[in-house]
């Protein structure tokens, strides 16, 4: 099993500082709670909204399984369940910060309207009333920027949903709370975190302003800062700073939903916002496997399934060919096969606080199932697991053992809060792709183990045009003299025994992988019926070894395996070749109609 403890290595004052991430809040920010609290109890003595502008619709996806999980009493947030039938989520013991702030964000009733029933409309109504009553005037920790905005949203998405059969001095009480937080983001949006938390705000804010009475007057502001933020955050390529593909698709959600506003009362979004969501769907599309999801990169997940296909689609942007990378991802793309590849440099400062050194690790996926991933986002499981799925051996890459392609620091990120940032990044990563009528090919190289070993990673990627066969080389060499006598001081360091190194292939949970020819291959199978089967030529080890797939929404990590090839660079370079190609009997054609069961709640232990 991938253990946390291989993921870094990690000086002791860094390690000490760690506990100031998620320790006592600072001064500064205990400022800004303060203030924002202070806030929250003027703005609850705004004059209330009378109405909608427009009748609102829901434009969000929520899980029908979740909202039945929900309603039954099982509240699974932040990798944490709480198991109280007949309780109100507000008299739960909050497990964690994280599972608190996911209640007051009310992304949930995106999964109680999923159900729709009178049942998960009762729960919604009750824990909205109680939560005005409890924190309306401003206590608890719902009174952030972003929480807010979250929160807006869903409730004003959901009136009709949380509306019906309530009484007048109900549905008062209901635009009151509206009004309030409305007026609370109008003051407090620009303490919000710049990237998604700041979008969020600002997008909450133009929602409310343009859909409720007597808010009209935060609408114009709101907008300039929204258009502001898009040129600041959204590069030309239409990529964030973070290279993280499920905030991008955050963003992009939220940049349509207040465009849709505005649309919905007869006002044209400003020139920066269409440009922005013009930039990202292309980019989003190149980011999306065979089977609608998004590529496990930079402390995202997959996401929810249908949210991205549903959110390009309401964007009405029609499909275009992506050329060249999508924030910092190749994508190979061919029959039934995708493959998407981090072929940038990582994220730094404080946009890799959430980052991963996974420079040239790859994800492959056929028809609808996932075949080679990597281990993915581990936050909702604690700060053990987060670290170890940012480490290199998490991704399916190529490792020099013992250390990752950027390593980890904890530094001041300002505002009073302090981050485990990547550092001691690859200076350089190098990519060139091509394509001919047989095949696609990207060829890519980083220099993230030159300062400590002397010796750059390039990687070889080819995809032919059936999708059946993926060929890969991984070579480990010294490129220049300089280079090369700092190889032979490790060398002489470890006295002559080689730089050893491994090759991961990290399998999706539903792959049932076993060795075969006689120990020199591994077949893979699929539940859609598909056979792949790995194939190498090179000095190395291949096994067959315990993993993880780290899945925001479940209780635990769900065990997997992992493919590793091992070898040792002894002089100066080593090369491996491999393939990933399905068995000859495998059909080119699979009606692959088996669901994907949504068990949460009945994760195997680890």
């Amino acid at each position: 099993m991938l253990r946390a403890g291989d993921a870094y290595r990690i000086k002791g004052a860094a390690a000490a500082a760690m506990e100031h991430v998620e320790g006592t809040p600072s001064w500064q920010e205990r400022r800004v709670r303060l203030m924002n609290r202070l806030h929250a109890r003027r703005a609850a003595r705004t004059q209330p909204a009378t109405g909608f502008v427009s009748r609102p619709e829901p434009r969000m996806i929520g899980g029908f399984s979740k909202g039945r999980q929900l309603a039954a009493g099982n509240f699974l947030f932040a990798g944490h369940l709480a198991e109280a039938p007949g309780a109100s989520m507000w008299d739960l013991d909050m497990p964690s910060p994280r599972f608190e702030a996911e209640l007051h964000g009310f992304r949930w009733l995106d999964d109680l309207a999923a159900v729709g029933d009178a049942k998960a409309r009762a729960k919604g109504q009750e824990w909205t009333w109680e939560w005005i009553a409890r924190y309306g005037r401003g206590a608890g920790p719902g009174w952030t920027p972003d929480l807010v905005g979250r929160r807006l949203i869903r409730w004003i998405s959901h009136a009709l949903f949380l509306l019906q059969g309530r009484n007048p001095e109900q549905s008062r009480v209901f635009f009151g709370a509206l009004a309030a937080q409305t007026t609370f983001l109008g003051r407090r949006w620009q303490v919000a975190a710049p990237g998604l938390p700041r979008f969020e705000a600002l997008a909450g804010l133009i929602y409310a302003s343009l859909s409720l009475t007597g808010q009209e007057r935060f609408a114009a502001p709101a907008i300039k800062a929204l258009s502001k933020e898009c040129e600041a955050r959204i590069d030309a390529e239409g990529g964030l700073p973070t290279r993280n593909p499920e905030e991008l698709l955050e963003v992009f959600s939220l940049l349509i939903w207040a465009a849709q506003a505005m649309m919905d009362i007869g006002k044209r979004p400003k020139k920066p916002l269409e440009n922005a969501v013009l930039r990202m769907a292309p980019t989003l599309r190149a980011l999306r496997h065979a089977d609608g999801a998004l590529a496990r990169f930079h402390g995202g997940s997959r996401g929810m399934e249908g949210r991205l296909d549903n959110a390009l689609a309401a964007s009405g942007i029609r499909p275009e060919t992506h050329e060249g990378l999508a924030m910092g991802f190749a994508r190979l793309a061919a029959g039934r096969s995708s493959v998407i590849i981090d072929a940038a440099l990582p994220p730094s400062g404080e946009a890799s606080v959430n980052a991963h050194a996974s420079t040239l690790a790859f994800e492959l996926t056929s028809g609808r199932r996932p075949v080679i991933v990597n281990c993915g986002p581990g936050a909702t499981f604690g700060e053990t697991w987060r670290r170890a799925g940012r480490a290199t051996p998490s991704h399916s890459t190529l490792c020099i053992d013992g250390f990752s392609s950027s390593r980890l620091g904890v530094v001041g990120l300002g505002r009073g809060k302090r981050g485990e940032i990547l550092h001691d990044l690859p200076t350089e990563v190098r990519v060139q792709q091509t394509a001919n009528p047989e095949a696609l090919h990207v060829l890519a190289g980083h220099d993230g183990y030159v300062a400590t070993h002397g010796l750059t990673h390039v990687r070889e990627l080819t995809l032919t045009r059936d999708g059946r066969t993926l060929e890969g080389v991984d070579t480990l060499g010294a490129m220049t003299e300089t280079d090369q006598e700092t190889f032979e001081r490790h060398m002489t360091e470890a006295q002559l025994q080689g730089v050893p190194y491994s090759i991961r292939f990290h399998l999706h949970p539903d792959v049932d992988a076993t060795l075969d020819m006689g120990g020199s291959a591994v077949s893979m199978a699929l539940v859609s019926g598909e056979i792949w089967v790995l194939r190498y030529t090179g000095p190395a080890d291949l096994s067959l070894e315990p993993s993880v797939y780290l899945e925001p929404g479940r209780l635990k990590p769900r065990a997997s395996r992992q493919i590793v090839l091992s070898g040792r660079v002894l002089d100066g370079a080593s090369r491996i070749d491999w393939t990933l190609a399905k068995a000859q009997d495998t059909p080119q054609a699979i009606r692959d109609v088996i669901r994907n069961d949504d068990e949460h709640l009945k994760d195997e232990e680890i």
